[in-house]
């Protein structure tokens, strides 16, 4: 579930077309029927196994948290199975990482790996490989000497708190480089992979950048009427599209999104005319606070069907305040829908300002009114699609991934 598991399926697809390449994914729990995924947990005690090492890994923290709102957003990784003699990983040339949270691997499980000797590449979809537990550090920049004092996720920050032992533990693991097999760090944007490079923790370590791959000739382009035919969506109307696993967890920036609304709401001659479409799991109580009509469509897998609900939009807006390189924006812009973003993370390394979309002052609910506002009623529209789509050719497509991530393989295993 999630964007970092849609990313590394991904590119489990593009590696199966290589002929001189056997890729298989490692999963805690299989959730789609593939046969090149495999689960370590495969029985109905094995699953209730895995659903008690999350709650173990929850509950544990929850002593520790500020709030109820940080609780996904911490991870000490202090439970955890070990994988290091699974048949997969002893057959394996090379290991690559994913993300591999709630109760999966533990740092002791990634210890273990690490000591079989295999060229690993890590493929970073947030922070918290080179921090002390928290996915994004948002301001802290702790984790570029050594995590502690960890105000914004800790209920009692101190020099020797949570942040500072989870970093030590890692620190066993990445502080003599000369212990470590090949390694390779992989952020998904610049911005994150320049975060590594600043960390105490991956300062001596190969650290490059490379997007997730998307597949162009799935999400791609359709006639906006058809789209909105097929979807049962107004034809005559200029819809707003949100899109989260969960729209209202708390880096996803709900309420930004609720307070630009009813700024652009006040300064338009016409609200009637705009409608919301919300993909993604939300609140229908919540919904029902917005300013304008919605249209909820809840959570799908479909990717044909997402290709249609971005082409079907006038513009696809993500307020987040904590990101990586967002699979949405790429997934619009794919489909010749503008995005609306604020500066952060790696978001500015795909929204070009008024070339391909709009990028919004940070956390400015005023500015991202009204880079809504100019997405729909000034800039050229045809333009705007045909610089978002040649965006995503250019950088993001599975043949531009692929290449990149076969040279490090090539590079680890000479």
């Amino acid at each position: 579930m999630g964007g970092a598991a849609i990313a590394c399926l991904r590119l489990l697809s593009v590696l199966e077309h290589e002929k001189d390449i056997e890729a298989r994914l490692l999963v805690q729990e299989k959730k789609r029927n593939r046969p090149d995924v495999e689960a370590v947990a495969k029985g109905w005690l094995d699953k209730k196994m895995a659903f008690a090492r999350f709650m173990a890994e929850r509950l544990y923290f929850h002593r520790y948290e500020k709030t109820k709102e940080v609780r996904f957003a911490f991870s000490p990784a202090n439970t955890g199975i070990d994988i290091s003699q699974h048949p997969l990983v002893q057959e394996a040339d090379i290991l690559h990482l994913h993300w591999l949270n709630f109760g999966f691997l533990s740092i002791t499980s990634l210890k273990k790996l690490f000591s079989l000797g295999k060229p690993i590449v890590w493929t970073l979809h947030d922070m918290w490989a080179f921090t002390g537990g928290c996915h994004h550090s948002g301001d802290c920049e702790n984790y570029q000497d050594h995590c502690g004092n960890c105000l914004p996720y800790l209920r009692t920050p101190s020099p020797d708190d949570l942040s500072a032992k989870v970093w030590q533990r890692k620190n066993e693991i990445f502080g003599d480089t000369t212990q470590l097999p090949p390694v390779q760090i992989i952020g998904c944007s610049e911005w994150l992979a320049n975060r590594a490079r600043k960390s105490s923790l991956f300062k001596n370590l190969s650290i490059g950048a490379i997007p997730n791959p998307l597949d162009i000739t799935v999400f791609k382009p359709t006639e906006r009427a058809e789209a909105r035919i097929k979807l049962n969506l107004p034809v005559d109307k200029k819809l707003i599209l949100f899109a989260a696993a969960k729209v209202t967890v708390i880096w996803k920036g709900f309420s930004y999104f609720q307070e630009s609304l009813q700024l652009l709401k006040e300064h338009i001659d016409k609200p009637d005319e705009i409608e919301l479409v919300i993909l993604g799991e939300s609140d229908p109580e919540l919904n029902k606070t917005l300013p304008f009509r919605t249209h909820a469509l809840g959570r799908i897998a479909d990717a044909e069907k997402i290709a249609l609900i971005y082409s079907a939009a006038d513009v696809f807006t993500i307020p987040s305040i904590q990101e990586n390189l967002p699979n949405t924006i790429m997934e619009a812009m794919a489909c010749g829908t503008p995005a609306v973003g604020f500066e952060v993370g790696g978001i500015p390394e795909m929204i070009a300002h008024q070339q391909t979309g709009y990028l919004a002052r940070y956390k400015s609910a005023e500015n991202f009114a009204e880079g809504i506002r100019w997405v729909l009623f000034k800039a050229d529209a045809e333009t705007l699609a045909n610089n978002a789509r040649r965006k995503v050719i250019e950088n993001y497509s599975q043949e531009v991934v692929k290449e990149k991530y076969l040279g490090i393989y090539k590079r680890l295993t000479d």
